[in-house]
């Protein structure tokens, strides 16, 4: 049987987006999208999802006080937040909410059919096996691959280490559009300026960003960093 989902998201086009990802994912089906809380708890009162994609920032709520609605009257529906939302306080909330995943906007495809097929692998092992392994229980806590994660092999140049290079990874989804210098990684990442722009290096070797010399206010042109379409 196939894991039937709700969307709640306020956003038509990116609600669209996350119904066209899930349908493109063996084993899922899109049974309703919701475009507010209130409405996604009329529709709850309907039908009973296995999975909600629920949106924090919603035009009459946030996601978090309808994850609380959800627990109090839907319990075994699980959820996995989609959200621009990075705020400590709600990514908090979220986990001790017992929420599957979480995804930080903008989001690609990738990431997306990880979690959701993560989320199809542990919900088989709850639902096919009576025992679980210690190594089996302990997958069902362990995180979902992150996006941007990559092991470093033994090629990485000396100096490259691959718990940072993670930690920056992980953090270049929140790049804008106007980019980030090897300063404003340090102070993000909590690295040396230095250490910041060897990374941002090593990673236009990967293609993972590009640079550029962008020209301030005051006509002194900085190294800029962008990422590159895929992340």
């Amino acid at each position: 049987m196939k894991i039937e989902v709700m969307i709640v998201e306020d956003d038509t086009r990116i609600a669209e987006i996350n119904s066209r990802f899930t349908k493109k994912v063996e084993g899922f089906e899109v049974i309703a999208i919701a475009t507010t809380g209130e409405q996604a708890i009329e529709l709850l009162e309907i039908i009973q999802p296995q999975l909600v994609l629920l949106d924090v920032y919603l035009p009459d709520m946030k996601g978090t006080e309808l994850i609380k609605s959800i627990r109090q009257t839907n319990p075994e529906i699980d959820i996995i937040m989609i959200t621009a939302a990075s705020e400590v306080d709600i990514v908090g909330h979220s986990l001790r909410s017992g929420v599957s995943d979480y995804i930080v906007k903008p989001v690609t495809f990738d990431r997306f059919k990880n979690s959701l097929e993560n989320y199809q692998k542990k919900l088989e092992k709850l639902n096919y096996n009576e025992n679980l392994s210690q190594d089996e229980i302990a997958s069902l806590w362990r995180n979902s691959q992150q996006e941007n994660s990559f092991v470093v092999g033994e090629e990485a140049p000396k100096g490259i280490d691959p718990l940072t290079l993670n930690k920056i990874l992980n953090y270049l989804p929140q790049v804008k559009e106007e980019g980030i210098t090897s300063e404003m990684l340090s102070k993000e990442s909590g690295v040396s300026r230095s250490t910041a722009r060897r990374y941002l290096e090593y990673l236009i070797s990967q293609k993972k960003v590009y640079a550029d010399l962008v020209y301030g206010n005051v006509g002194r042109p900085e190294r800029r960093y962008f990422r590159t379409k895929h992340l």
